[in-house]
This record gives C-alpha cells, sequence and structure tokens, in this order.
C-alpha cells in the first residue's frame, strides 16, 4: 500500500521546496563548472561577490530583477487564470512603442515625473492591446494561448524593427532606434539608497524609480488576486473551469480580462529598458526578459513576494555571471545561460521532483500520522 502524502505547511511548500530545487540546480551547475576544470567553490564566491559584494553589483542586480518582476507578475496573472502566457517578450517589446511615442512626445516640454504615469499608461495599454487577440482567440475560438502568443513573439519582432527603421528612426542614425531622449523622459536613479549604506560611489548602474513601480505592482497583484473578487473569480477559474462554470463564472470575460492584465503588466517592463537605461527605443529592448519571467513565477510559486525573491536570484545570476565570466574566462558566458537554464529546469520543469518525497515525510512524521499509528496499536 502506498504511503499518504500529507499536505506541506506554507513554509514547506513556498521555502523548502524551492530551496531544495535551487540547491540540486547550483550541485549539478558545479559539476559543469569542475568538468572545465575550474573550483565550482570559488567561482560560487566570484558570482555571489559580483553581484551583491560592491554597491555597483547590487544596483545592477536589482536593476536586472526589475525587469524579471514585471514579467514574472505577468506570467503569474495568467496563471492563476490556467493560461501559460509565453509572450511576455513580445508585449514588453511592443509596449515598448507606447512608451516611447509618449516620452517623444513630452520629454522635451515637461519634466519625467509628469511623462512617467502617461509612459506607464502607454506600456500598459500597448502591452494589453497585444495580448488581447491571443486572449480573444483561445476564449471565443479555442486557440491554444501558448501557440498564439509564442507566434506573436515573432510578429512583434519583425513589427518593431519595421517601426524604428522606417518609421521612429532618424535619417542620420547608422542604429535602429529612436533618437536619444531629453531629461523629460529619463527616470532618476535610485543608486544613493545603497550608497547609504556606506558603498563606494555608484556611477554607472542604470538601477532607477522603476524598481519601486515594479515592487507597487507585485502589491497590487496581490490585493487582485487574493482580495478581490475578479482575483477569486480568476483563482476559482485556473483551479477548476467546470467548478467556474457551474458557479455562473464566465470563461470568455475572465480569459480576456486575465491576459490584459498580464500584457498590461508585462508592458511595463519597457519603461525600465527605455527610460531607465538606454533612453531610447532600440531593437530587443525586452532581451529575453519575457521567458525568465516564467521561470521567476514558477519558482516563485506565482505569488508576488516569491516572484520579487526569485527576481533578485536571476538578477544575481546575470550580474554575478558577467563577473564571473571576466574572473573565470574558461566559463564564457554560454557557461552561464547553461546555469541559468539549471536553474529554470530544475526550478520549473521539475519542481515537482522532490516534492512526493517530501509530502511523504510529512506523512510519516505528522501529529495526525503518529495518532492514527497508536490507535491501529491499541487495536492489535
Amino acid at each position: 500500500m502506498s504511503t499518504p502524502y500529507a499536505k506541506l505547511p506554507a513554509w514547506a511548500d513556498y521555502g523548502l521546496i524551492p530551496l531544495i530545487n535551487l540547491a540540486v540546480a547550483f550541485i549539478v551547475a558545479g559539476l559543469v563548472v569542475l568538468l572545465v576544470g575550474e573550483n565550482p567553490f570559488r567561482a560560487a564566491a566570484i558570482l555571489v561577490e559580483g553581484a551583491f559584494g560592491r554597491g555597483q553589483g547590487i544596483a545592477y542586480t536589482l536593476f536586472y530583477a526589475t525587469n524579471f518582476i514585471f514579467t514574472g507578475l505577468a506570467v503569474a496573472v495568467a496563471m492563476h487564470a490556467g493560461l501559460f502566457n509565453i509572450g511576455g517578450e513580445g508585449q514588453a517589446y511592443v509596449a515598448g512603442l507606447g512608451v516611447g511615442l509618449v516620452c517623444l512626445a513630452l520629454d522635451r516640454v515637461v519634466p519625467w515625473y509628469v511623462t512617467f504615469p502617461f509612459a506607464i499608461a502607454g506600456a500598459a495599454l500597448f502591452g494589453a492591446a497585444w495580448a488581447f487577440i491571443p486572449a480573444y482567440l483561445q476564449a471565443k475560438r479555442g486557440s491554444h494561448i501558448v501557440i498564439t502568443t509564442i507566434m506573436f513573439n515573432m510578429i512583434a519582432a519583425s513589427l518593431m524593427i519595421y517601426v524604428l527603421r522606417d518609421i521612429l528612426k532618424p535619417e542620420a542614425m547608422q542604429e535602429v532606434k529612436t533618437r536619444m531622449l531629453e531629461a523629460g523622459a529619463q527616470l532618476p536613479r535610485l543608486n544613493w539608497i545603497i550608497e547609504l549604506f556606506g558603498t563606494a560611489r555608484i556611477r554607472s548602474a542604470p538601477f532607477n524609480v522603476s524598481f519601486l513601480l515594479a515592487l507597487v505592482m507585485a502589491y497590487l497583484v496581490w490585493l487582485l488576486i487574493w482580495r478581490t473578487k475578479l482575483g477569486y473569480e480568476i483563482r476559482t477559474f485556473g483551479f477548476s473551469q467546470k467548478a467556474a462554470r457551474y458557479a455562473g463564472i464566465s470563461e470568455v470575460r475572465v480569459t480576456i480580462i486575465a491576459m490584459l492584465i498580464s500584457g498590461a503588466l508585462a508592458g511595463m517592463m519597457s519603461i525600465n529598458a527605455i527610460m531607465g537605461d538606454q533612453h531610447s527605443v532600440y531593437v530587443d529592448l525586452a532581451g529575453g526578459a519575457g521567458f525568465i519571467g516564467i521561470a521567476v513565477a514558477l519558482m516563485g510559486r506565482a505569488h508576488p513576494l516569491g516572484i520579487i525573491l526569485a527576481s533578485i536570484l536571476f538578477g544575481m545570476l546575470y550580474q554575478g555571471g558577467a563577473e564571473l565570466s571576466f574572473e573565470m574566462p574558461a566559463i564564457s558566458r554560454d557557461m552561464i545561460v547553461i546555469i541559468q537554464g539549471l536553474v529554470i529546469l530544475f526550478a520549473g520543469a521539475l519542481e515537482h521532483m522532490f516534492r512526493p518525497y517530501i509530502q511523504t515525510l510529512f506523512a510519516s512524521i505528522s501529529p495526525k500520522s503518529v495518532g492514527m499509528a497508536a490507535v491501529k496499536g491499541e487495536g492489535a
């Protein structure tokens, strides 16, 4: 007779299992580093030191994490509705057009704090609009959301190259991007916050106000999903479509609204790239953050707090990985991608690998199972 599984406490479900998966990912990554002839412990030390050892590294880590918070939240909202939105890359890309149009119109007229809310609205509107067609096709025609969002990623890339090259790029400019944005569309940097803790002066890291926006969006997503009627409907629909239909919840409405919110959140990632970093709309501004958001949402268990922590982890891998490839030439950027892939593999695809064993362990030591064993002993 198989051993019954126990319902895990929240600290084990949301903390212990992700930590075990992460530890196994880094152990396997250490073996890969060992195979190329380097010391995995030294590599791990360089990775952590590069991400958190200096103020500059912390600022870059949080800059990258900002992108992943937005895209992770986007994936999480869709996941709660039982949808798998892997179109965050394209939604962020097209949203860059919304941000760019606002910034190009206002950057020479008003200060950044006036441009900022309009840019947020532009990013959310364009990102949601790009998610609407896949959402409509899923809700009305039964087209699988995974297939349509993949296709729309490619369409977004082609569309943005056309718009940038043939419409928005100044004639005298060689690069495929818009003109440089003026001060009215440049977000203030937050490096001074890190400097308050005694770090050396941070000069070049683009850690900026959009990080605060990401934290606000994480809080709002928490409110939406767990404190509103709409959030309850989204979670009910994601848990059981039959139960949701029986309760009178509209499948079309929930699907479209969840995807619109998801697209809007993914779109806000472009604010960090455009207004906080490059100060122009450029090719490949999403930079793969849409796909990293999938791993972030899975590792964070689709909870905003978990997503923030997972985003910082992947920010560490990005920033610390750059330092690692510099300090250890044998470990190339491709090796860093392998390490990131291992984290994604164990945190996402193999997330349930260790769960049955942990559940069995909890079943064997839980007070209820002890009590049942005592009753059986008395009966014998």
